[in-house]
């Protein structure tokens, strides 16, 4: 049977309002006096109820924080600096796959809203900011990754089209004209960002934009693999593709690997946001990093000043960005030549075929 406040205090022959005073570390009382009941309820295995500690103080000690997916890597860190932020200042948090369904989402917000949660960081859909602003009058709230543009919410980003920009002009530095995007959907921030920094590139490179190498999608791994087989069936495909979509590139580099292309000898691949693997992939995979670790930190300290501040009203729009940045690995080469295999249909593999693919399959370690 669980083991109340009552059944301690009767322990300690104490009253339940000296109990509660004691394990709660609050009120005048002597420190022999915390240390027995302490030492009591440890005995009779005595937890605290958080709900009605909440009830009672007015704090959960909860912090949500709403993602779409644990495929993207940067939300794994994201989740990770957040925790480890929120557990060292007595928090706990509540991880939310929201799917990136809007109904999926609003649903999650109803849930923690009957959680009373303290604070919410989320990566929002962009459909339900009427929901997200009904909450924000009661509970403090900040935005990661994108903007929600139906509301005035706090919000943190990554420099978006400064690091896509970065990127294509990375390729066009390296020669290559002909560049297929994979990138997020427009109907997002990061998607219409990343869209805009590559097209800036082009632009300054006096190079014409062709719709026909721009794909844009879901944020998931069928997005690239559709993406990839358009771009490679084109009459002149590309010689290099950027994949602006993260969780896209796992598709890209399924349908690489199923035509026998070797990277970057037959394409050039470079890729939005890092993951662990892709160092360790062989050839090491290029990639414009957004900065996980930074935009979690930087959403928990204005979580945080929110929460302290209890400011929850309309208080002006407030935007910060993180700063991304180009890392060189090996999946970028100096494009001199068209390689008719960059065509390729499905096929058998030769001896030298096999040896070159080898090369774009992950390392075993």
């Amino acid at each position: 049977m669980t083991v109340t406040l009552k059944d301690v205090a009767q322990a300690a022959r104490v009253s339940v309002s000296t109990a509660s005073r004691a394990l709660t570390g609050t009120g005048l009382t002597s420190e022999r006096t915390q240390q027995r009941l302490t030492r009591i309820a440890r005995e009779l295995g005595y937890r605290p109820n958080p709900i009605a500690r909440g009830l009672k103080t007015g704090q959960s000690r909860l912090v949500a924080l709403l993602v779409h997916n644990l495929t993207n890597a940067s939300f794994q860190v994201m989740a990770e600096v957040v925790q480890a932020r929120l557990k060292a200042l007595g928090y706990q948090m509540l991880l939310c796959i929201g799917g990136d369904d809007p109904q999926q989402e609003s649903d999650t917000l109803t849930t923690l809203v009957d959680h009373r949660i303290d604070g919410l960081i989320v990566v929002p859909t962009g459909k339900n900011g009427p929901q997200l602003k009904a909450l924000a009058k009661d509970v403090p709230i900040v935005c990661l990754v994108r903007r929600d543009d139906a509301t005035d919410l706090e919000t943190v980003l990554a420099d978006d089209p400064q690091g896509a920009y970065l990127g294509t002009r990375h390729l066009i530095e390296l020669g290559h004209k002909r560049i297929g995007l994979i990138v997020g959907r427009q109907d997002t921030t990061s998607g219409r960002e990343r869209l805009s920094g590559y097209v800036r590139a082009l632009r300054e490179a006096g190079i014409a934009k062709d719709d026909t190498l721009i794909h844009a999608g879901h944020f998931v791994p069928e997005t690239g693999a559709t993406g990839c087989r358009k771009l490679l069936d084109l009459p002149r495909p590309p010689s290099a593709i950027f994949v602006a979509n993260h969780e896209a590139t796992l598709g890209v580099l399924r349908v690489t690997a199923e035509r026998n292309i070797a990277i970057p000898h037959d394409l050039s691949l470079l890729c939005y946001e890092d993951m662990p693997w892709f160092e360790w992939h062989r050839p090491a995979i290029s990639i414009v990093d957004n900065g996980a670790r930074d935009l979690a930190n930087l959403a928990v300290d204005r979580l945080l000043q929110r929460m302290d501040a209890k400011s929850n009203g309309n208080d002006g729009v407030r935007e910060y960005r993180v700063g991304a940045r180009l890392i060189k690995r090996d999946s970028c080469r100096q494009f001199d030549a068209p390689v008719s295999a960059r065509s390729a249909k499905p096929k058998s593999p030769s001896k030298s075929s096999a040896a070159k693919s080898s090369a774009s399959k992950p390392a075993k370690v």
